[in-house]
């Protein structure tokens, strides 16, 4: 299915409502749900926050938008979790085995996935905004392959292996690059299947799409679209959670 929506004029209260669109292409999400959570020590997208697990929100926040027309779910060995999660979904849901390896999960997703573009996200990622999605879908849709971006706060060092610095990059230009990362289907696929063939590790689906000499463009992020990953991650989710159901 097509959506289309007329243009209309920005503002600050649309954009924040992740309501200003301009699509006139199919758009599918694909949310890798297959890690192995090894850093938490058990499944963090079971985790429940407010009384949602962290999957859960992550699935609504896609099915809840409306330029999104079908929604591909990556899983692991948790696939009857995915499928429990996905009940009630609005829209189209296929749930697809992962890989080996995040690339190779995502691949998978992609493949299923029938839009004209294609939104990668980390389930782990609940408080993905509606605001963040409009506008990467956005950006995607004029240049082909976009991502949100925050800057980032710390000094980087490069090290060597044992530990000796080796450089000192430019904050200013350094930015911690989040999801959904949105590209066109066939050159997200054409990305992911060199980086498997050639057997280069990616970290995200940017860095595959860069190695074939694409440019990516950022567009804002946001500091509580974070990735639980740790278990101190979850303290700063609950912060999260707090604070937004105190607004």
């Amino acid at each position: 299915m097509t959506y289309y929506s007329q243009p209309q004029p920005e503002t600050p209260a649309r954009r924040q409502q992740g309501q200003v669109c301009r699509l006139q292409k199919t758009i599918s999400a694909v949310l890798v749900a297959a890690g192995s959570s090894t850093r938490m020590g058990f499944d963090k997208l079971s985790f429940d926050l407010g009384g949602e697990t962290v999957l859960h929100r992550s699935i609504r926040a896609f099915d809840q938008c409306p330029q999104i027309g079908e929604i591909v779910l990556v899983a692991g060995k948790n696939r009857a979790f995915v499928e429990q999660q996905a009940v009630g979904c609005t829209k189209p849901v296929q749930i697809v085995a992962g890989g080996a390896t995040r690339a190779e999960s995502a691949k998978n997703g992609v493949l299923a996935a029938h839009g004209e573009l294609v939104a990668v996200h980390d389930a782990a990622r609940p408080f993905v905004s509606p605001a963040v999605i409009a506008a990467v879908l956005e950006a995607a849709a004029r240049c082909g392959a976009a991502a949100p971006a925050v800057p980032v706060k710390d000094t980087i060092k490069t090290v060597a292996e044992d530990g000796a610095v080796t450089g000192t990059p430019d904050r200013s230009t350094l930015r911690a690059v989040q999801t959904p990362q949105v590209f066109e289907a066939d050159l997200l696929k054409a990305a992911l299947q060199s980086a498997l063939e050639n057997e280069v590790p990616v970290t995200d689906d940017c860095s595959a799409v860069e190695r074939l000499g694409k440019v990516v463009y950022l567009i804002d992020g946001d500091e509580e679209n974070l990735k639980i990953t740790t278990p101190v991650d979850l303290v700063i989710a609950e912060a999260i959670l707090a604070e937004r159901e105190g607004r």
